[in-house]
């Protein structure tokens, strides 16, 4: 019996990186009995950071190995989007960095212990399907072993597999195209127009093929107005390459902030600070 355990622990190890999380579903699927979790995490081999989720110790939980962990181990349709994805990837030098958040878009309701976990910053959940389309990725994208998930590695649906810690673990996120836009649904609830002003002021490189694919498949008319609206402040190179003829940006008008200025070539309402001459109050 021994033998058979000490084989039991080996195996885990192979099954479960240090650092990385599961639940007692995935164990069970394994062959780790509840006894046997029990003896794990007395004796140290295991902890929980919450009840039902193990790991194998490393230092203290953070917001990157619980979503390594969610999209590899245990294979849940979620990505890093939103202003999370941009500032992961750089693109938040001129913010004031306080990181309370970090921005998940996912396919299907995540479980509930992924907000009972005692880290910093909390999770935002959000359906990765409302205004844009499913996305299925390949099998490799989401492999901890698979070496054909290189950092920076395209995906469908305008996402990427960016690496990650000591080991280069794979971690899904949203290209800077995709999360701009995911970005700007969020307003003006959880960002600012400043906000999305100042990332505009560093997006000079974006593909225009990506945003053209985006902006033609985006359900949401806001967002497809605000990120015009922004882009025609900075005017980068790459906006000349966008075909507008091909999008579809609505009618009538869209009340954004309440007090704010009617932009006209858009028809929605912006902040005082961000109207144009030709802006009316309503």
């Amino acid at each position: 019996m021994a033998i058979r355990n000490r084989e039991k622990l080996n195996q885990l190890t192979q099954l479960l990186p240090e650092g990385l999380l599961v639940d007692a579903a995935w164990l069970e699927r394994h062959g780790y009995s509840r006894a046997l979790r029990s003896q794990y995490v007395t004796a140290g081999w295991l902890e929980q950071p919450v009840r039902g989720v193990f790991r194998r110790p490393r230092g203290e939980v953070s917001w990157e190995q619980v979503v390594i962990s969610l999209q590899t181990l245990l294979q849940y349709p979620v990505s890093v989007g939103g202003r999370t994805a941009l500032e992961f990837q750089g693109y938040a030098h001129y913010l004031p960095f306080q990181q309370l958040q970090v921005h998940l878009y996912s396919d299907v309701k995540l479980p509930g212990w992924v907000n009972k976990l005692p880290i910093e910053p909390e999770f935002v959940v959000h359906n990765r399907q409302r205004f844009l389309p499913a996305v299925e990725l390949p099998s490799w994208a989401t492999s901890l072993t698979d070496s054909s998930a290189g950092s920076g590695t395209p995906l469908p649906g305008a996402l990427r597999v960016s690496s990650w810690g000591h080991w280069s673990w794979p971690l899904i996120v949203s290209t800077p195209e995709r999360a701009y836009l995911e970005f700007l649904d969020e307003l003006p609830n959880r960002g600012t127009f400043h906000m999305a002003d100042t990332f505009m002021e560093g997006l000079g490189n974006l593909r225009p093929r990506y945003l053209q694919s985006l902006l033609e498949s985006t359900r949401s008319i806001k967002v497809k107005r605000l990120f015009f609206f922004f882009a025609d402040r900075e005017r980068h190179a790459w906006l000349k390459r966008i075909d507008r003829n091909r999008i579809n940006l609505g009618s009538g008008k869209r009340m954004l902030v309440k007090g704010g200025v009617l932009d006209q070539e858009y028809q929605i309402t912006v902040p005082t600070e961000f109207a144009r001459e030709e802006g009316n109050g309503i």
